[in-house]
């Protein structure tokens, strides 16, 4: 990342970056908030609009039951209270996409307020506020041979929430960590599909510096339109070594918003920042405040799913699996949900989960692949587990069997048929012949066993395992070597 000026560990240290972020939300819906135009993404451009969110003369909103569903659903996920009455109000301000000259937001009396999202260090980082407002419709200026500029108001009216946090995150890494929750909280309920490319999810990161121990806060810059946690985190660490840079070279931050480019890892100054009063909020006179009531509350809360944290405790103990483990096979609710499923059909669940952790992850990480990339589903470990479990394969003819897996791109059971169902030889003549050749060819290794040191009955078990190319059953051969060694 490219960086503004060096500044020192020593400097660094002497202040404290304070870091708030505005996370936008799509919601799941079919239709808009105050319509019932379509939500697809990717229609031609301003094919999914009326005179409402058009912004025509005349044309009132009528507000989608659906949409305040799942933002009280959201709202439980993140811990928020939910309250009784809000207020919609007008955010006035003059963009080309922005029809009407004002989006209908809330300001002061939001859906729902005083949440938190806890980090695995065990810091709270509150949420000031969960509100609902309508999208902007989209600026377009690439396809033309000229410098001109076209308005697609289809994303006009779409329905978002806006998760506002409090000014708690003191690390770019904090505020990765926080974004990183808040989508996978997200995920599972199920309201979003946290689309970053199609702009379903959308962070704004303020920041500003202090001298640490100082309560006050710094002024604060604001980034915006950034497509990626990285690329917020690397946005971050550049604000703060520039903030300090200013400082330290007695100059002072204008509070800006600002734009962050990849390509360079360095913002830029885009406009100054509006203050609430710049946007003259002021009560919608054409929607009747919002009541939820504690029914609606309770009926909502019926659809809140095991959410991630709580689902990886669980699983850690229903399971012994590691924690790392635990929040791999948790990433995604459809993940975890498969998980559950192999384990609770395989005859023991527990070798399901080792079968993960030993065998399928560690292919995964040598590929570079995620796990929903895998070849080998959930399904097929599933029935890897019980193939081991009832003595049919080893865990040498597992391992190769997962090789073969990876190599051709197929599920377990697929290969298991293509090779031709592999068992494990159990032929106890064959079994006592080689065993016989093993301790003839290592009378070393023999005469180490007959003077006291058993554990080297382990040697003997890997070689008659090498011997039978793998096939052998190891129960068998540790107790058919064991009566072998002690003639």
């Amino acid at each position: 990342m490219a960086s503004v000026t060096e500044i020192s560990a020593g400097v660094r240290a002497k202040y404290e970056p304070v870091i708030g972020l505005e996370v936008h939300v799509q919601l799941l819906t079919a239709t808009k908030i105050f319509c019932s135009c379509s939500t697809q993404f990717g229609a031609p451009p301003n094919t999914n609009v009326c005179p409402v969110c058009l912004g025509l003369p005349g044309a009132l909103p009528v507000l989608n039951r659906k949409v305040v569903d799942f933002a009280i659903l959201a709202a439980q996920a993140l811990n928020c209270r939910v309250n009784e009455r809000s207020i919609y109000a007008r955010k006035n301000y003059f963009y080309p996409d922005l029809p009407k000259g004002y989006q209908i937001s809330q300001y002061d009396k939001p859906l729902a307020e005083f949440g938190y999202i806890e980090l695995a260090s065990g810091k709270r980082i509150g949420i000031t506020r969960i509100h609902l407002e309508e999208d902007a419709g989209k600026s377009m200026h690439e396809g033309f041979a000229d410098d001109r500029t076209s308005i697609d108001l289809n994303r006009s009216g779409v329905p978002l929430i806006e998760i506002v946090s409090e000014p708690d995150m003191r690390a770019p890494e904090e505020a990765y960590e926080y974004l990183t929750r808040l989508k996978e909280i997200i995920l599972y309920t199920g309201v979003s599909d946290c689309n970053m490319e199609e702009g379903s999810l959308r962070c704004d990161a303020n920041i500003s510096v202090r001298p640490r121990g100082q309560e006050k806060f710094g002024t604060k810059t604001e980034v915006k339109n950034v497509n990626s946690f990285r690329f917020i985190k690397q946005a971050l660490e550049y604000e703060i070594e520039r903030h300090i840079g200013v400082i330290e070279s007695g100059g002072r931050i204008e509070q800006e918003t600002r734009l962050y480019n990849p390509g360079e890892g360095k913002t830029y100054g885009m406009r100054s920042k509006e203050q609430a009063h710049d946007y003259r909020y002021f009560p919608e006179p054409d929607l009747l405040p919002l009541i939820v009531s504690d029914a609606w509350q309770d009926e909502v809360r019926k659809a809140l799913p095991e959410l991630p944290e709580a689902r990886r405790q669980r699983m850690m103990s229903d399971y012994g699996l590691t924690k790392g483990d635990a929040f791999t096979l948790t990433t995604t609710r459809a993940l975890a949900d498969q998980f559950e499923e192999a384990a609770a059909q395989a005859k023991n669940p527990k070798r399901v989960a080792n079968l993960v952790q030993s065998d399928l992850i560690g292919r995964l990480k040598a590929k570079g692949l995620d796990i929903e990339q895998s070849p080998i589903s959930m399904k097929g470990v599933a029935v890897s587990a019980d193939l081991m479990e009832a003595g049919t394969i080893s865990s040498k003819m597992l391992k190769d069997l997962y090789d073969l897996c990876f190599e051709r791109g197929k599920d377990f059971a697929v290969v298991y048929e293509e090779e031709g169902r592999p068992q494990q030889s159990t032929d106890t003549g064959a079994l006592e012949k080689i065993i016989d050749e093993v301790i003839a060819n290592n009378p070393k290794q023999l005469e180490q066993y007959r003077g006291g040191k058993k554990t080297v009955i382990a040697f003997f078990v890997g070689q008659v395992m090498r011997a039978s190319k793998g096939q052998a059953n190891p129960a068998l051969v540790n107790e058919m070597l064991a009566k072998k060694l002690e003639a």
